[in-house]
């Protein structure tokens, strides 16, 4: 069956069209719960979201969704999307529901679910949900509507469990921290956790007011988190985005740090502790060949899978994991969360920086990057990879590459943006096949 609203994280889209619209989010309601709905216990389900105008719609509509089908719901107001899989686990909920369309700008928003056991759902769980979408809904009858309410402790919850991720014996007194929370979801909850752990925190990007979230500011607009490290002599910045699952580093010298950097990072404090589990990390086909040959170095592996945190983490579940990652800045640790936590992440970077008495910028050098590029082509109508001048351009560069570089080629998830690739150790070789395989795809979109 094919995906007709389900991407590879969950479902997004521009609100009040498209697949974001208050009508579609009450059939998603439904439909989840229906699928849900196993036993004669009281079914309930978690709803968090980040801090976009849409919010209140979107939570509104699934709110009556799934209280239709006879589901109570508790409600959270702005959390992370860690917190809400926390959440799901530890209020013993059949479901758990986070609103956010994670990097995007505000005009867009998403809805990502979380089963039982605070992970997110499999292809089989989505196209069940999907399935029952296109069915006409069986409401429960007036006595067994659900009841939905608000908790007020749900941020002290998320803040004692991170806190919780790193030693009891660290403090962070000596350590000057720029946090840009993106004026996302965790603008209340990030800042606490690092406050409480003794830092000199330095907070941008926590002033949300609906519209502004990722504008700017967060894992995508590192430019305001740099300039305030240098401004203030930060000894590390920490970017997230919207929904706060994602974390890009800045170090003392204002420069990016990028996820392999940190895998590498945690994956090795792990190693000499002997806490690493699975023989290495998992990331995605996005990882830059030199952690490949990094960790290889150090005896263990880098298994990739495909673009998508969710995919990731299937795969650390299956060989035992519990580091994996994207580049793009999705740290799973699977020791304290069952999905990609930023603010985890940066505090575990923050406890190396403790551990070690080095800098941010030492630390997060292990490795050199082989040059990669990538590039975007953004596309209308008909799918240019089906193309034939495209198929060529591609195989051309795959024998020119051959034994040397990578190549990944790529349809977006979320938006019609084809994504081209390629790494190996001649730059310019890069650059040129790159544009090749751009210009193909322009010219047959």
């Amino acid at each position: 069956m094919s995906r007709k609203f389900f991407g590879t994280d969950g479902i997004r889209g521009r609100t009040n069209a498209d697949k974001m619209t208050a009508a579609i989010a009450m059939k998603v309601g439904q439909a989840a719960g229906a699928h849900f709905l196993r036993g004669d216990h009281r079914h309930r389900v978690v709803i968090g979201k980040d801090t976009r105008l849409s919010g209140y719609m979107m939570e509104s509509a699934l709110v009556a969704g799934f209280t239709s089908v006879g589901m109570d719901v508790v409600m959270t107001g702005p959390l992370p999307t860690p917190a809400i899989a926390l959440l799901t686990r530890e209020l013993r909920a059949d479901l758990g529901v986070m609103i956010s369309a994670s990097h995007n700008p505000f005009e867009d928003n998403g809805i990502k679910l979380f089963g039982p056991d605070g992970f997110k759902l499999s292809d089989d769980d989505e196209l069940a949900i999907e399935a029952l979408m296109g069915e006409k809904t069986s409401l429960v009858d007036a006595p067994q509507i659900g009841r939905a309410r608000r908790i007020d402790d749900a941020p002290g919850r998320y803040i004692h469990a991170v806190k919780g991720s790193i030693g009891s014996d660290i403090r962070f007194d000596k350590l000057k921290v720029v946090l840009d929370c993106a004026h996302g979801a965790a603008y209340e909850v990030a800042p606490a956790a690092i406050w409480e752990l003794g830092a000199e925190l330095v907070t941008i990007g926590n002033s949300p007011n609906g519209t502004n979230i990722n504008a700017g500011v967060g894992s995508t607009s590192l430019d305001a988190v740099k300039e305030k490290v240098r401004e203030t002599g930060a000894d590390i910045g920490l970017a997230l985005d919207g929904d706060a699952d994602r974390l890009i580093v800045v170090n003392e010298k204002g420069e990016t740090v990028d996820g392999d950097q940190l895998m590498a990072l945690i994956a090795t404090r792990l190693q000499q502790r002997e806490r690493l589990r699975g023989g290495g990390i998992v990331a995605t086909v996005m990882s830059n060949l030199g952690l490949e040959r990094y960790l290889n170095g150090l005896g263990l592996s880098l298994e990739r899978t495909k673009v998508g945190d969710r995919y990731v983490l299937e795969r650390m579940r299956e060989g035992g994991f519990n580091v994996g990652g994207e580049q793009s800045g999705h740290m799973i640790l699977l020791d304290h969360a069952t999905t990609g936590d930023g603010l985890v992440a940066g505090l575990n970077v923050m406890a190396a920086m403790v551990r070690s008495e080095r800098p941010v910028s030492e630390l997060t050098s292990l490795f050199e990057r082989v040059p990669q590029l990538l590039k975007n082509v953004r596309y209308e109508g008909a799918t240019p990879l089906e193309n034939g001048s495209v198929k060529t351009a591609i195989r051309d560069a795959e024998a020119q590459l051959s034994g040397k570089g990578r190549l990944v080629i790529r349809p977006s998830g979320t938006e019609p943006v084809i994504r081209v690739m390629a790494e190996g150790d001649d730059a310019s070789e890069i650059e040129q096949i790159v544009d090749s395989i751009c210009e193909a795809v322009k010219a047959a979109s």
